[in-house]
Parts: C-alpha cells; structure tokens; sequence
C-alpha cells in the first residue's frame, strides 16, 4: 500500500469515528493549486476543516507534533478559500486528528 493510499484509508477512518459525534462529511481530499483539506465535515451550524496527521510509530512523535505555525497558517487559508468558493458565511473551525499507527487510536482537537 503506497502512502497516498494509505492517507485516504486514514482519512476515511476519522471521518468514521466523527460520524457517530454528528459530523456528516462534507468533502475528503478537497484540493486547489494552492491548497488542500484533508477533510471538510459539518456539525450542527459549524463547519469543520480536519487536518489528519498519521504516524505509524510511536518514534515519528504525534501528529500534533506537526502542526508549525506556517501549516497552522496553511489550514486557516485552506479554510477561508474553501469558504468563499461555496460561499459558506457560517462559522467555522480547525480540527486536528492524530492518528497513531501503532495503537490504533485516533485523537482530536480543535485548534
């Protein structure tokens, strides 16, 4: 399995475990020249742009480890190009999903 791959595959198993919290998944892998969403998902009136950060061992750190401010930057433009083109005005939020390859755990957080 190739690491695109294996990134959608992850990607499908957050959207999966945030799917019995209320979130509905909007998009997966939303992309333009300049950016990209992991995954876009709605819950109640707020809309939620979710980075997925997997590790597959414990020796590559959390994925929160991997959230710099410029990446923070990234998501937050993501979000607001996102927004405009389908002229979302509702609020919204960042999330983060850590998930650990080697413990099979998913963790969130909202940034």
């Amino acid at each position: 399995m190739n690491s695109t791959s294996i990134g959608q595959a992850v990607e499908t198993a957050v959207a999966k475990h945030l799917a019995p919290k209320g979130y509905k998944l909007i998009e997966q892998n939303w992309k333009t020249t300049y950016c990209e969403v992991d995954l876009v998902m709605k819950k109640d009136d707020v809309m939620y742009f979710v980075e997925v950060k997997f590790r597959a061992r414990d020796s590559s750190g959390e994925g929160f480890d991997y959230i710099t401010p410029k990446k923070l930057s990234q998501m937050q433009k993501a979000a607001r190009i996102w927004c405009n083109m389908h002229g979302w005005d509702g609020d919204a939020e960042l999330m983060v999903a850590s998930v650990d390859g080697e413990r099979s755990r998913i963790r969130l957080v909202e940034v």
